[in-house]
């Protein structure tokens, strides 16, 4: 009898452990865009964007504070949060999605897979449909994700002044690079 439930506990434990490895998160991922304009270039890093990634479904959630972007000139971060993205009005933006040929992935094995990701990306209020590729690279027990897609303000109705217009290009450069590690009951 004591064999049998040394067995079912050590089955339970395999099978959390199993499930464990299929979900990962980090809070400390990084996400940052570009806009190479006339005048000058514009850059802006996020550190504190937060995601979880289940392997299993292949599903995926981003949650980026906007206030967390960090720009190289003060009054940058000032018109960003305040003119164009409403920071106040639209605290973060989010994208819901999945891993559309997940199949591919081994967690089991070290390697680097080429992942198509579709989903809703919400920005300022407003949501547009994303479908890119990216990297998942396995290793080490964790994953690591890259991703770079293309946007525009006018997508998300984010207005630019004529004033300032040729300050800001048309087109931005949204790049994801995320250090996930496995989820665990003590993760979040």
């Amino acid at each position: 009898m004591k064999l049998l439930l040394l067995g079912i506990a050590l089955l339970l434990y395999t099978s959390a452990d199993v499930v464990a490895q299929e979900r990962f998160f980090t809070k400390t991922g990084h996400i940052w865009f570009f806009s190479d304009a006339l005048l000058e270039d514009i850059e802006a890093h996020n550190r504190k964007v937060v995601s979880v990634i289940d392997l299993s479904t292949g599903e995926m959630v981003f949650s980026v504070p906007m206030k967390e972007f960090k720009f190289r000139k003060s009054l940058m971060q000032t018109h960003f949060n305040e003119n164009y993205v409403e920071s106040d009005k639209y605290p973060k933006a989010t994208f819901k999605g999945k891993i559309t040929n997940k199949e591919i992935l081994d967690i089991t094995r070290d390697a680097a897979y080429e992942v198509r990701v579709k989903g809703v990306l919400s920005i300022h209020g407003k949501d547009k449909a994303i479908d890119t590729v990216g990297t998942l690279e396995v290793k080490g027990g964790r994953l690591y994700g890259k991703s770079t897609f293309t946007v525009t303000p006018r997508e998300f109705d984010i207005v630019i002044p004529r004033l300032v217009r040729n300050n800001i290009a048309r087109r931005i450069d949204i790049t994801v690079d995320i250090l996930y590690a496995p989820l665990t009951g003590n993760s979040l």
